[in-house]
């Protein structure tokens, strides 16, 4: 009987719900939350002589002193009520009270918090035009049944590799010092948004302009949109056809990218002194007043994961129930091509010549040469304390650079034992810390550890494997899904002679290009945490340490500017070249 429909009786299951990824990703959740909440004892067994060492270096911790202390603050004795207490607070909306201030966190943390959210939605905005500039071209060809000017956009790859600190500095240099159109630093009005926006707006339009072009050139092969062709629908319509269904399907990416504004705006407010929450939690690590640092790093990190989980609900209402599987890839970083383009070879050829040619150079500094302006002699001038710019330049990069090669192959080693040993492509912990940005992780390393390239370099480390983990795991699952290696387990081969002899050689090469590309992406970030005074000393030749230093004298040398500028602009051309693919 045609059209007949056989059944059982039994009601039709849903599609079955991965619940073990769903635990291991709420485990993740709140081991994080446990983690922000004992903060205090991770630092020292005892908040109490903490307190006591910051507010009165000069006393000695007796133990009356302490017991007062601990009334004064309500500081409990022990790390598991500790952070009891602090969690059941955090859910009434009491945030604690300050260990320098003495009061309430919650009005000026929320208040961070605040301008920090009028900073990101102004950033999100400015994305938003960069990437619809760079796109229309796609969308117009798309629409007119042409595929030529589809694709990634040319200048998208460029832009998204653009630090933020760094364009930041050159907005200010130029526009703030250069011409005096705007403002360079405070949180006044609508004229103190305009720079800060742009150094967060511009690259996350550029990367946001990626993010879409896949969807866009996915929407365009769809059969409606031929169907819209053969009715005569006009551009305009189709234009706005496509465009809201490439967005619908790229939701989930979007998230994640405002999540990174997120990130990315600690930097940038410290270098337009916007008063956001980044700064408030930086100021804080600084100033060892732990209480204010675990508020804004948990705000910070509920917001950025509430964001996240938003952006899959709104994916999936979007799409509807029928379209629900249409995803995208979960990560926005781009995996590393099987050779090298030459563009990334000749930017990273001409950075090593300039770093060969700097080192042998003297590193001694010179009353008589103090701020001196680029010449034959000092090709990139000198800074205050007269030392040759051009030779911290070079011994910079051995710091910036080195570190981030060790770095990435500490990363490599993790990300391959995690990836092989997952026993399924699906997401887990790993997806979690993976929407976690390196600035925040370094605010709370800083906050136990102190601040010090170690613990930068460490920061980095905790939240750069997961990439590489999340690559190896899906080229894990392909493997063992091969013919050959089921035919070794149907000959009775051992899991752990099938990893050794099938997975891992089918794994290795390409996560290992993975990370050897992801070396400029880790360097930009550890430049990031030491310009935020997280990582190197200030005295120190690191590109982020310099760029710190140098903004203190924008207006009389702009030029001491220049080696961390000419540093770091490279590997954004490094990486731009490798995204390109």
């Amino acid at each position: 009987m045609t059209g007949a429909v056989l059944t059982t009786g039994r009601p039709r299951r849903g599609p079955r719900v991965p619940l073990r990824p769903a635990l291991t990703a709420v485990g993740a959740v709140v081991g994080l939350a446990v983690l922000v909440a004992a903060l205090p004892w991770l630092w020292d067994s005892d908040p109490a002589a903490s307190v006591l060492r910051t507010l009165y270096p000069e006393r000695e911790a007796d133990p009356a002193a302490l017991e007062a202390l601990r009334r004064e603050l309500d500081l409990p004795s022990n790390p598991a009520v500790g952070a009891a207490q602090w969690l059941g607070g955090l859910v009434r909306g009491d945030l604690g009270t300050s260990w320098i201030t003495r009061g309430p966190v919650a009005p000026d943390v929320l208040g961070a918090l605040g301008r920090s959210l009028t900073l990101s939605v102004a950033a999100t905005l400015v994305a938003a035009v960069v990437a619809a500039v760079l796109l229309l071209p796609a969308l117009l060809a798309g629409a007119r049944g042409r595929t030529g000017g589809r694709g990634v956009p040319a200048g998208a790859a460029i832009l998204a590799a653009l630090p933020e600190i760094v364009l930041g500095s050159v907005l200010v240099l130029v526009v703030a010092v250069g011409w005096r159109l705007l403002p360079s630093s405070g949180f006044a009005g609508p004229q103190y948004l305009v720079l800060p926006a742009l150094a967060l707006g511009v690259p996350a339009g550029g990367l946001l302009a990626r993010v879409l072009a896949v969807s866009v050139d996915a929407t365009l092969d769809e059969a409606w949109v031929r169907s819209w062709r053969s009715w005569g629908s006009s551009t305009a319509r189709m234009v706005s056809g496509v465009a809201r269904r490439a967005v619908a399907v790229a939701v989930p990416q979007i998230a994640l990218l405002v999540v990174g504004l997120l990130g990315a705006a600690v930097a940038v407010e410290k270098l337009f002194d916007v008063p956001g929450i980044g700064t408030t939690a930086l100021d804080a690590v600084l100033a060892q007043d732990l209480p204010t640092v675990q508020a804004a790093v948990a705000l910070l990190v509920l917001l950025g994961l509430g964001l996240g989980g938003l952006g899959v609900l709104v994916h999936r209402a979007l799409l509807g129930p029928a379209l629900a599987g249409r995803e995208l890839a979960a990560g926005v970083e781009v995996v590393a091509p099987r050779r090298v383009p030459r563009s990334a070879v000749a930017v990273a050829a001409l950075l090593v010549a300039l770093v060969v040619a700097g080192l042998p150079r003297d590193l001694a500094g010179d009353g008589g040469r103090r701020l001196a302006p680029p010449s034959w002699s000092l090709p990139f001038g000198a800074d205050a304390n007269g030392r040759d710019l051009f030779a911290r330049f070079a011994h910079g990069a051995l710091l910036t650079l080195g570190s981030a090669v060790a770095i990435s192959a500490i990363c490599l080693v993790v990300g391959l034992a995690v990836g092989i040993g997952a026993r399924s492509a699906r997401a887990g912990a790993a997806d979690v810390l993976n929407a976690l940005p390196p600035v925040f992780v370094g605010l709370l390393v800083a906050a136990v550890a102190g601040p010090g390239l170690l613990g930068a370099s460490a920061a980095v480390a905790l939240v750069g494997w997961v990439p590489l983990a999340v690559h190896a795991r899906t080229l894990a699952a392909e493997a063992r899904a091969s013919g050959y290696v089921r035919a070794a387990e149907l000959v009775g081969a051992s899991r752990r002679r099938i990893a050794r002899r099938h997975v891992l050689p089918a794994v290795v090469g390409p996560v290992s290009r993975h990370a050897l590309a992801r070396i400029p992406h880790v360097a930009l970030a550890l430049a990031a945490l030491s310009f935020l005074g997280l990582g190197a000393p200030p005295d120190s030749p690191e590109w982020g340490a310099m760029l710190a230093v140098s903004q203190g004298y924008l207006e009389r040398a702009p030029w001491t500017v220049l080696a961390p500028v000419v540093g770091l602009l490279g590997l954004a051309g490094v990486l731009a070249s490798l995204r390109e693919r």
